[in-house]
């Protein structure tokens, strides 16, 4: 099985998510892009109870479509959502064709080297690097082909969405159609999500 996996904590998944991995499948041909919300982000601090409502969310996101597939694999850990554990799991539950395949976005990708066991990681997977900012110069990551690390980087040709901006406008009774799935607009009104 050719297998990407997308991980983040999608708080809320928002609709630049969704057109990143529509992409990464349309582009490389895999047979299922794997959703996993972290459960409790090493290097973010994350209310664990409301974890469970990141999670229904992304299940709400990505239904219908096909090659999306979710998974609840960090919370059945029930600990730090270390990306090297979770690859390692996968690398045990699928017959896994070449590297599994991990989409990042710039921002995460820069703090690559003070991820747990990221020498460990390296050998396990390829990079999908999403540029999400202007002028980027592609040659500043040339140390890390030095180091051994296996990437490549794609171009958002749309508009990127923060989640954080999103909470902000929920917060403020804001409108968010256009920026998220409609399921996941009620989920969030539905559950007073972000709202102070």
């Amino acid at each position: 099985m050719k297998l990407c996996v997308f991980q983040g904590t999608f708080n809320p998944i928002h609709n630049a998510h969704l057109r990143v991995a529509c992409d990464v499948v349309s582009r490389f041909d895999f047979d299922k892009l794997l959703f996993i919300p972290a459960y409790n982000p090493p290097h973010k601090s994350a209310d664990l109870n409301f974890s469970f409502h990141r999670l229904e969310m992304v299940k709400l996101a990505v239904q219908g479509n096909p090659k999306f597939e979710v998974s609840d694999i960090e919370f059945k850990r029930d600990a730090k959502s270390y990306t090297y554990l979770t690859i390692r799991e996968l690398y045990e539950q699928y017959e896994i064709e070449g590297k599994i395949h991990f989409i990042i976005g710039t921002d995460a990708f820069e703090k690559i080297e003070t991820w747990y066991e990221v020498d460990k990681l390296k050998e396990l997977v390829k990079f999908i690097v999403f540029v999400r900012e202007d002028n980027f110069e592609i040659s500043r990551y040339d140390y890390l082909k030095e180091k051994g690390f296996n990437f490549e980087f794609q171009l958002l040709s749309y508009q990127d969405i923060s989640s954080t901006q999103l909470r902000e406008r929920v917060s403020k009774g804001e409108d968010i159609d256009g920026y998220v799935a409609q399921e996941v607009k009620e989920y969030i009104l539905k559950n007073g999500l972000y709202q102070n």
